[in-house]
């Protein structure tokens, strides 16, 4: 097997999953910052696991992130110091500057799922399309 699942990377995603329903709820819930603190933490917490210590660090730390990172952990800050919508704009922006490098694997695992894989695959081939007109 070329990846092995592991139960501490089973720990990562269910805590990345988590993080990000935390994270959503308290955006649903009029920007409460107590469970978009929440969600960061579960989701921070949940890619350390599913990547590893070292290499979480070598991510937030490279020169070439050194944007997304910055812009993450200030946007983590200033939702801590009661500013929510600029802290999530913030971090949704240091997020994808980061993230990025994972876009085609993050492609292809939901292209894969059962019941909505149809779905992105169509709109991934209709946005290429319409990428190339």
């Amino acid at each position: 097997m070329a990846y092995e699942v592991t139960e501490q990377k089973k720990i990562g995603i269910g805590l990345i999953g988590f993080g990000i329903f935390f994270t959503f709820l308290g955006v649903i819930l009029f920007f409460d910052r107590g469970l978009i603190a929440l969600g960061n933490i579960c989701f921070l917490s949940g890619v350390a696991l599913l990547l590893g210590w070292r290499s979480t660090w070598d991510l937030f730390t490279k020169k070439m992130n050194y944007k997304g990172s910055i812009s993450f952990f200030l946007g983590l800050v200033l939702i801590i110091v009661r500013w929510p919508i600029t802290g999530i704009i913030l971090e949704i922006y240091g997020s994808i500057i980061l993230f990025s490098i994972f876009w085609a694997s993050i492609k292809v695992v939901l292209c894969q799922l059962p019941v909505v894989g149809w779905v992105f695959q169509y709109s991934i081939l209709l946005l290429e399309q319409l990428r190339r007109s």
